[in-house]
């Protein structure tokens, strides 16, 4: 939130990242991109088969976030998790895996783990919660202090669950409002789903409500994407930063008070291959040029091992290469 007149938090550009190699390796390919965040599966997103990870990556994943700067890390769930299929073999392996994804998240003290919960593939809202709350409560134990689980708004296709505040804050209710249970909101999401991100009444709309029927300080994340797809459309199609039909409006989502100081992860193709350098540099240069344009600053980061100095400065003067 504003610090004083025309200063404005910093937001924690980073990207999703992948943990080839050892999960320590995502740090090295964060610092690479220019990230001051990442996030990352804590194992393969096309198996349910967990990893074996060797207890020393954590240390070093730890030990390497603080040497590059990186200020945030976010675990993010398979996507084939589906916690409301009531398919129980389906339904089964999404908790386990889920379960697993935590525990690793609270070695490697990430932020967060963020989830898509599902679709109730028809059944209806009241069927799918039934299923979505007990799996979700057995998540929230393992939760730490420190490592909160995070359900993320959908896009709003077939029967998929969060895909408005609405029912995001019916989960949260479900759930006794726990303590250590957040949200991450996506800009492409929320734009195919209906909500203009590109239009600042329509913005602080959105905000209003979050706030009153979730609360902003469970807003943990957010996913920086543009949209292949229309308003409305509820199709899930990410694009690249200033590609797609959010282009510079994006900024108008970026530069929101409420999300100020939050990471600010990407998950777009990149030049097919996912986010990039090039990708972390223009969501840097769209946040910049969206504070000009009203007249704001951004406040420097506080110079850390592994970041050149003064790199924030250029960024503010939109001098980013």
């Amino acid at each position: 939130m504003p610090e004083a007149a025309g200063i404005v938090g910093r937001v924690l550009f980073g990207a999703h990242v992948s943990c080839s190699g050892g999960i320590h390796r995502a740090i090295d390919r964060g610092e690479s991109f220019g990230c001051d965040a990442v996030q990352v599966f804590t194992q393969s997103p096309r198996a349910w088969r967990t990893t074996n990870h060797d207890p020393a990556s954590f240390t070093a994943f730890k030990e390497r976030a603080v040497e590059a700067g990186i200020e945030s890390t976010v675990c993010h769930a398979l996507y084939l998790v589906n916690l409301a299929s009531p398919d129980q073999a389906i339904y089964s392996k999404s908790v386990a895996t889920l379960r697993n994804t935590m525990e690793v998240a609270c070695a490697i003290d990430a932020d967060g783990v963020v989830v898509h919960v599902g679709s109730h593939l028809g059944a209806g809202l009241e069927a799918g919660l039934e299923r979505v709350v007990p799996a979700l409560n057995q998540v929230l134990e393992l939760c730490s202090e420190r490592t909160w689980l995070l359900i993320e708004n959908s896009a709003g296709a077939g029967g998929t669950i969060g895909r408005s505040v609405a029912e995001l804050a019916v989960l949260i209710d479900a759930l006794d409002r726990h303590p250590r249970l957040g949200i991450c909101l996506d800009s492409c999401h929320l734009y195919v789903s209906g909500y203009d991100v590109t239009d600042q009444t329509a913005l602080d709309a959105l905000v209003a409500e979050v706030d009153e029927r979730i609360g902003l300080d469970r807003l943990r994340a957010l996913h920086a994407n543009d949209s292949k797809a229309s308003l409305g459309s509820n199709r899930d199609r990410h694009d690249n930063i200033g590609e797609g039909l959010l282009g510079d409006g994006l900024g108008v989502f970026l530069t929101h008070p409420a999300f100020q100081e939050l990471p600010a992860l990407l998950e777009v193709p990149g030049r097919g291959h996912g986010p990039d350098a090039e990708q972390v540099s223009k969501l840097r240069k769209l946040h910049a040029r969206a504070l000009r344009q009203q007249g704001l600053t951004r406040r420097p980061r506080s110079p850390k091992a592994g970041r050149p100095v003064g790199s924030d400065a250029a960024i503010a003067k939109g001098d980013v290469r």
